[in-house]
C-alpha cells in the first residue's frame, strides 16, 4: 500500500542539514517514520527500525550496486565506467555474501583485536608528539593539526607507510575528495571527474606499497593482508588495493570527525569537559560512546531490500532502497533517556554509529582506542582547551558529518 507524505520529502542536499540535521531528523522520526525521499528511496529514522534494518541480513543487504547508483542518475548512466564507482562496488562494505564474507574474514583475520590492542602505547606516543607540536602556541586548528593527523599517523604505522612520504598529503586529499561517491545523490560532472582521478591515484599508491611488501615482508598490517588466505582464497593485488583504500580512508575520516565533533560537544557543554578533566582514565571510554551517539561521524547508511518487508505497515518491495538515519536513531526518546542531552556518564554503547549486522564497522575497536587516548591526553595536557562553537565549518556532504576546520585555544 502506497503511503502519502506528511512532511516535505527528504533531500540530503538541503542546506540546513549540514549545520543542524536534528530538527529534520526529529520531524521524520515523530511524524513520518517510514518516509519516501525526494529521490524515491525510503527513509527510516526510529531506533528500532534502523536497528532491525541493519541487523536483518536476510531481508536487507547492499543489493544491485549498479541499480542503486542509477537511482540517482537514471538507467542509462554507465556506473562501472567510472573508476571511483567501480572501486566502491568492490569494497566488502558494499557487497553481500558470499563475496562479502570472504573479503571481510580475510581483513578481520589481519586486523585482529590483538594487533589493535598492541598499538595502544604507540597511539599514546603519537598523540603526545602531536600535542607537543602546538602546545606552546596556545591555539591551533584542531582538525588539521590533531584530529586528522592522529588517525593518519596511526594508519601509516599499522600499514607500514612512511609518515614522511612526500605523497602522504596527496593521499589524504585524494581520500577526502573521492569518498564523495558514498553520498546519497548524483554527483556533478566535475565532482565525479575528480573522484575518478583521485581513486586512480590511490590505486597506484597502494599498488606500489603491496608490491613492495610481497617482495620484502615486514611486521605490519600491509604484510598481514598480503599473506592472508592461502592459494585461491588469498587476496589478489586488486582486492588488496581496494581494501587498503577503504581501511585507510575509513580509518582516518571517521576517527578524525569523532575527535572534532567531540571537542565541539565539550565546548558546548563545558560541565562535561570538567567531568572528564576530573577523571579522564575512567570517563574517556564512556565519553567516546556519548560522542558517537550524540554527534555521530556517520549519520546515515543505505540498505536494499533483498526480499519484501513491511515497516510501519508500509510494504517495501524487493530491490527498493532504504536509507537508515543513524543520527535520528541515536536520539530516539523511545530508546534513549534524555536523548538531546550530552552526558558522558551515560555510557550507552547501544548507539548505531558503527552500523550493525554483517556490516558492523571492522575498525570499531581501533576507533574507540584512538578516541579514548586522544581525549584522555588532550584533557590532561590542555585542560583549558575550548573550540569555536559559534561558526563550525561543517564539511560538504551528508553521510559523513564533521568539520573541515575547528579553531581551538587554551
Amino acid at each position: 500500500m502506497e503511503k502519502t507524505h506528511t512532511i516535505t520529502p527528504f533531500n540530503p542536499d538541503a542546506p540546513n542539514l549540514k549545520s543542524d540535521p536534528y530538527p529534520i531528523f526529529k520531524s521524520l522520526r515523530e511524524e513520518d517514520p517510514i518516509h519516501r525521499a525526494e529521490a524515491g528511496y525510503w527513509v527510516v529514522s526510529r531506533y528500532e527500525d534502523v536497528r532491525n534494518t541493519l541487523m536483518d541480513r536476510k531481508g536487507f543487504g547492499q543489493g544491485d550496486f549498479v541499480k542503486n547508483i542509477q537511482l540517482f542518475y537514471g538507467p542509462e548512466f554507465d556506473v562501472l565506467s567510472h573508476v571511483s564507482y567501480k572501486w566502491l562496488s568492490e569494497i566488502f562494505l558494499m557487497q553481500d555474501p558470499p563475496h562479502h564474507t570472504r573479503l571481510r574474514s580475510l581483513v578481520t583475520g589481519a586486523l585482529t583485536a590483538k594487533r589493535v590492542r598492541a598499538m595502544e602505547p604507540r597511539i599514546r606516543e603519537i598523540t603526545n608528539q602531536l600535542i607537543d607540536d602546538f602546545e606552546t602556541d596556545r591555539k591551533t586548528d584542531i582538525i588539521a593539526n590533531f584530529a586528522y593527523k592522529l588517525p593518519v599517523l596511526v594508519m601509516c604505522d599499522m600499514l607500514g607507510v612512511a609518515p614522511d612520504d612526500e605523497r602522504l598529503d596527496l593521499v589524504i586529499d585524494a581520500i577526502a575528495k573521492s569518498f564523495i561517491v558514498f553520498e546519497a545523490r548524483a554527483l556533478s560532472d566535475k565532482e565525479l571527474a575528480v573522484a575518478d582521478r583521485e581513486i586512480a591515484f590511490l590505486e597506484e599508491f597502494f599498488g606500489e606499497l603491496f608490491e613492495k611488501r610481497r617482495a620484502e615482508p615486514q611486521d605490519d598490517l600491509t604484510t598481514a593482508l598480503v599473506q592472508s588466505g592461502t592459494g585461491e582464497d588469498a587476496l589478489s593485488l586488486h582486492e588488496l588495493v581496494t581494501v587498503a583504500i577503504g581501511l585507510f580512508g575509513a580509518g582516518f575520516e571517521t576517527t578524525a570527525q569523532l575527535i572534532g565533533n567531540g571537542l565541539l560537544c565539550f565546548s558546548r557543554f563545558p560541565e562535561q569537559w570538567e567531568k572528564l578533566r576530573n577523571d579522564p582514565e575512567r570517563l574517556s571510554a564512556a565519553a567516546i560512546n556519548e560522542i558517537l551517539r550524540y554527534e555521530s561521524s556517520l549519520i546515515a547508511t543505505y540498505r536494499t531490500a533483498l526480499e519484501p518487508r513491511v515497516i510501519h505497515g508500509q510494504e517495501i518491495a524487493e530491490g527498493e532502497k532504504v536509507l537508515t538515519l543513524i543520527g535520528a536513531a541515536n536520539r530516539d526518546p523511545r530508546h534513549f533517556d534524555r536523548p538531546d542531552e550530552f552526558d558522558i556518564t551515560r555510557n550507552d554503547a547501544t548507539h548505531m554509529s558503527f552500523g550493525g549486522g554483517i556490516h558492523f564497522c571492522v575498525g570499531a575497536e581501533l576507533a574507540r582506542l584512538e578516541g579514548r587516548i586522544a581525549f584522555a591526553e588532550l584533557v590532561r595536557r590542555l585542560p583549558e582547551l575550548k573550540v569555536d562553537v559559534q561558526t563550525p565549518a561543517w564539511r560538504d556532504g551528508f553521510m559523513f558529518r564533521g568539520m573541515a576546520r575547528l579553531p581551538a585555544e587554551w
